[in-house]
């Protein structure tokens, strides 16, 4: 019989010191499984630093293309970054924007240079990879996609996120926001039938299924609660951006995130017990990219 398995991730680990505390807090006292490092945010130095005095916590590479700096020289990635030397902040205008840079040689390069960039820092880091992400999912581009692929094996990638979520479920369990949700599933139910073949073909695991992307800033206890209750079998992951407070540089992007409200459910003795009821087995990345028969399903 196939195992009920859950990845339950943290985005932004490093945007800020409230970040980088929820998420330790979140593994030692929760259900917080694995997290996501922006190898250029504010307070990247203490996250790395936690994950070295978290072994059991899985980190990955939540690669920022936009509301960010990069980690490249600025005179290597012109096209990029604005006149200040960030990336944009718009992230529908910037995924056009990158699709517009792939028609010019140049444009294709620098993209290519400040992805294995942040790859080459998080190597430098020590730590153990233990997947690939994107800061507003814009890894999924199909400007992105390609070279995250061919640069994998140097790097070491065996797994990523697929993003793609039921939106009947979602509707169900909160009525709100059904245009904007609705938007959502179809954009990324799109990018991730572009996705899973490439995936599949570079022999990378993925999730068989995703969860959050359409509560995002708002994965409370009840959501949780209920999502345990009817996983799919095989590896999902449950993927939430928990802070003590402020999101540091990120905050200003997060209006109406409910940061604290999801630090408060991972940390729920209540979540953890319906955890355990429902059979649900709580790993990291990296158990799901040695097990790669249990992603890339067709959910």
């Amino acid at each position: 019989m196939t195992r009920r398995r859950l990845v339950v991730s943290a985005d932004d680990f490093g945007a800020g010191a409230a970040v980088n505390e929820a998420v330790a807090r979140a593994h030692r006292e929760g259900i917080l499984t694995n997290a996501s490092l922006m190898v250029t945010g504010d307070a990247v130095e203490q996250a790395v630093r936690l994950a070295h005095e978290l072994p059991a916590l899985g980190v990955g590479l939540h690669l920022v293309l936009a509301q960010g700096r990069p980690a490249a020289p600025r005179q290597d990635v012109t096209r990029l970054v604005r006149h200040d030397g960030r990336f944009p902040d718009a992230p529908v205008s910037t995924g056009f924007r990158y699709a517009w840079l792939w028609l010019s040689r140049v444009g294709r390069a620098q993209l290519r240079t400040e992805i294995e960039a942040q790859l080459s820092v998080f190597a430098r880091t020590g730590l153990r990879l233990s997947h690939v992400d994107g800061h507003l999912n814009m890894h999924l581009h199909p400007m992105v996609l390609p070279i995250l692929i061919d640069l994998a094996p140097r790097h070491g990638v065996r797994a990523m996120r697929l993003t793609r979520e039921p939106l009947v479920r979602a509707v169900r369990h909160d009525g709100k926001h059904v245009l904007r949700r609705t938007l959502e599933g179809t954009v990324f139910g799109a990018l991730a039938r572009f996705a899973r073949p490439r995936l599949a073909a570079a022999g990378i695991a993925a999730p068989v299924r995703v969860y959050g992307m359409h509560q995002t800033g708002e994965v409370d206890e009840p959501y949780v609660k209920s999502l345990l209750g009817d996983l799919p079998d095989g590896t999902s992951e449950l993927y939430c951006h928990p802070s003590l407070g402020s999101a540091g540089a990120l905050e200003r992007y997060q209006p109406g995130y409910r940061n604290d409200g999801e630090l408060a459910a991972l940390t729920s003795p209540a979540v953890r017990r319906a955890a355990e009821a429902a059979g649900v087995e709580l790993v990291s990345y990296h158990a799901l990219a040695v097990a790669p028969s249990h992603s890339l399903g067709t959910a």
